[in-house]
């Protein structure tokens, strides 16, 4: 068959001479090479800056001239112009007007947009292109629907008359959007809807006489996928977040959660970085609560702000405020979770080189228990001095601060107090082995406000505070750590170190029954713990010692040099037993100078098996005071895992500084845990928490999730319930739960939406952590 090729420049020319079917031919290959593949965006291709001025190739089983003005190409008709190509039954150039006409079967790709209409006029001086009755399909963004009139203006705006638009692949039609007019910009994956129905398999769900959303996979302004649920709290919830794109450098998210049982809340996350500036601010805010009239306004706030002067001074502040204690017992929040106890309200200004570090803060705290006044440092100066290898191999450096305590509870009393503490350390290491020697010298000045404040202990006996405190206590540490290897000869293949460390802390005993806890607490005991030397945090109470803490770490390697295996033993062998620093016996029931055994493990099983515990075993009383494990078998994403935690009442008692211990556990802590989720096929996936309360006897938090995923749409349905408190105290009374039925539902590639996928591990105070450490 022959075939005309000609530039349309030549268009005159063609319509007067048969060009020579060999040159056809050739100019019909280049033109095919030259055509970009059909569903590829033309972002990903290679194009001049003006595809008008390309020339353009046209190929037709046969050619109608006119008076040197128009021609007619009949029969296959194929024309391409840059990255821009055209096939139709029929062709007729317009070439007084630069104007190409299109008809029957109409299949046009400009690299952006990929059509089929029934007719096209393309306007080249204007630069203006209709379509009608077209299926089109935004290949930049994956968009596609139907059009009864569509035209281009330009290089960016497409605008759809009587048409919809939907994300779902192809013979999917499962949800659109129907618009009498739509108006798409490509470049910026924004479209404007008006007068806007939402059908679901094609059924109305909504209306709405404007829209604006995004249509692409960036960072776009538009709605979020929204929320429902159904609960014994809060009634029934909705709540649509909004994402606002700004700028590229701040963005904003709103939302509006409607609460049936407590009215509308608002919430807000502001987010912004520059050069040398980052933060956040988070605002949620409800009117009034219908639930609890009496509680009036409910709100919650925080703000996270860092900015960077230059490479030695910095300014930072977090701070978050909630209205009232219970605000988390009754409010999803990204402010903070049920778990909480407090919130941290701190404002900074460092200063750092590579001698020192100092520090300017002011710090306060919300406790989020009734009738609770913290105190706050305002301010606190913090200036750390260090000068390494001083002599030889000996580094010295200073640890200092002066702060200001004040509290709004009458009954405690207001404190100034200065600390300097030099220290010289001696550090040696070889490649099979540390030791470390230390002293430093700690001294400490207290100015206490104690008019007509009275402090009583736990025993009810009142405290013999000093208004002026001077201390100093010497404290010397030495720790020693080796690491010894071998082949194993139980497994083959595998490689065992054996590092045993030990270490002596001395620090004597001073009287410090005159001076209040400011912002000091015990720290927690685990193997690492041992080694530590300080029992307690910050400088309040210095607890005495001579002592002598020695363990081992074993750990086991396979051939590709993986951690496979880790176990940690130890504890602490006293010299001699002090009383407490502050003048209360401790050790009234210490039969022994030995601490409680602590053993800790880690064990990763062919990368499918993890396993981590760890006990704490009295040996004086000849039982496990802390205990927890965790099992997990994993496979990809899907998993189970099983957990336990115990911790006995006596230990509590011990370590917490509390007066009324029932009011939080009548028997200690004994909880099971079981957690999982699993894809039951590709567009299914579950998710189920169950946590018991074997002490108690009740189920403290269940949560069943299940959720379909397809390629354009999703739904997901939650069930949960919590235990929120007990009526008539703890363990004698009745548990009250919140139970909830949440759904969550929306459509992937408009409205900001580019993934699905569960709100969470639910709101719980329990939550999902690996239970290993081990290398992977």
């Amino acid at each position: 068959m022959l075939r005309f090729s000609r530039t349309y420049l030549a268009a005159s020319i063609a319509a007067a001479l048969v060009t020579s079917f060999a040159q056809a031919e050739t100019t019909s290959n280049q033109s095919m090479q030259e055509k970009p593949p059909a569903d590829q965006c033309s972002i990903d291709t290679a194009q001049s800056s003006d595809p008008n001025q390309e020339p353009i190739n046209i190929e037709a089983d046969s050619l109608e001239a006119t008076n040197n003005d128009t021609a007619v190409y009949r029969g296959d008709v194929v024309v391409v112009q840059g990255n821009r190509t055209m096939t139709a039954d029929t062709v007729t150039l317009h070439q007084s007007d630069n104007v190409v006409v299109a008809e029957g079967n109409v299949h046009m790709n400009d690299g952006k947009i990929d059509a089929i209409s029934d007719k096209a006029t393309n306007d080249i001086n204007n630069d203006y292109l209709e379509l009608e009755n077209t299926d089109y399909k935004m290949l930049c963004s994956g968009n596609r629907g139907e059009a009864v009139f569509m035209s281009k203006t330009g290089k960016k705006l497409y605008e759809i008359e009587t048409g919809w638009i939907t994300s779902c692949p192809d013979d999917d039609n499962t949800w659109r959007l129907l618009a009498s007019d739509i108006k798409v910009n490509p470049e910026t994956e924004m479209a404007t809807l008006y007068n806007t129905r939402m059908e679901v398999l094609d059924v109305p769900v909504f209306y709405l006489p404007y829209m604006h959303l995004p249509i692409g996979k960036g960072r776009k302004t538009g709605v979020l996928r929204p929320t429902a649920s159904l609960g014994s709290k809060n009634g029934f919830e909705f709540e649509l977040p909004v994402y606002w794109n700004l700028a590229p450098n701040y963005d904003l998210l709103t939302s509006a959660h409607y609460m049936q049982e407590r009215g509308l809340q608002l919430k807000g996350t502001f987010r912004y970085l520059t050069p040398k500036n980052s933060g956040t601010v988070k605002t949620e805010f409800l009117g009034h609560d219908q639930k609890y009239t009496e509680k009036g306004e409910r709100w919650a706030s925080q703000i996270t702000h860092n900015t960077s002067f230059n490479r030695n001074w910095r300014a930072s502040v977090d701070y978050s405020q909630v209205s009232d204690v219970d605000y988390f017992k009754d409010f999803s929040s990204s402010v903070g979770n049920r778990s909480d106890g407090q919130l941290k309200q701190q404002g900074e200004v460092t200063y750092r080189n590579e001698r020192w570090d100092t520090a300017l803060r002011v710090t306060d705290f919300q406790i989020l228990v009734e009738n609770s006044q913290p105190y706050r440092t305002a301010p606190q100066f913090e200036a750390n001095y260090y000068l390494p290898e001083v002599w030889g191999n000996v580094n010295f450096d200073v640890i200092s601060h002066a702060s200001s305590f004040e509290t709004e509870d009458k009954l405690k009393p207001n404190a100034t107090r200065l600390h300097i503490e030099p220290g010289l350390t001696l550090p040696l290491a070889t490649t099979w082995g540390t030791w470390t020697t230390e002293a430093r010298w700690l001294s400490t000045y207290y100015e206490q406000d104690l008019d007509n404040i009275l402090i009583k202990d736990s025993n009810g006996n009142v405290r013999p505070l000093e208004e002026t405190v001077a201390r100093n206590i010497p404290q010397f540490r030495t720790h020693a750590g080796l690491v010894l290897e071998r082949d194993t000869t139980l497994f083959s293949g595998y490689t065992q170190t054996l590092e045993p460390q030990a270490q002596y802390l001395y620090i004597p005993e001073v009287d410090q029954s005159g001076i209040y806890e400011y912002d000091t607490t015990l720290l927690q005991t685990d193997y690492y713990g041992l080694f530590r030397s300080r029992q307690y945090s910050s400088v309040d109470t210095i607890a005495p010692a001579n002592q002598i803490s020695y363990g081992a770490t074993s750990r086991f390697f396979d051939d590709n040099n993986k951690e496979r295996l880790a176990v940690s033993f130890g504890q602490i062998y006293s010299l001699k037993n002090f009383a407490n620093p502050k003048g209360q016996d401790n050790n009234a029931n210490k039969k022994s100078n030995y601490s409680a055994w602590a053993v800790e493990a880690d064990f990763n099983y062919n990368d499918n098996i993890f396993y981590r515990g760890g006990v704490q075993y009295d040996v004086d009383s000849s039982e496990i005071t802390i205990g927890n494990s965790a099992i997990e078998y994993r496979q990809g994403a899907d998993y189970i895992q099983a957990n336990y935690r115990y911790v006995t009442k006596e230990y509590i008692e011990s370590t917490l500084n509390f007066n009324n211990i029932n009011t939080i556990t009548t028997n200690g802590i004994s909880q099971v845990g079981l957690l999982g989720s699993y894809r039951l096929s590709e567009k299914w996936l579950a998710r189920a928490n169950y946590f018991y309360d074997t002490t108690e006897n009740v189920a403290m938090e269940w949560l069943a999730q299940i959720q379909y995923e397809s390629d354009c749409w999703y739904i997901g349905f939650d069930l949960s319930k919590q235990l929120r408190s007990w009526e008539n105290g703890i363990g004698t009374g009745t548990p009250v739960f919140d139970q909830n039925i949440k759904v969550n539902f929306g459509i992937v590639g408009l409205g900001g939406t580019q993934g699905v996928g569960f709100s969470g591990q639910g709101d719980g105070a329990l939550k999902y952590g690996r239970p290993f450490i081990l290398n992977e």
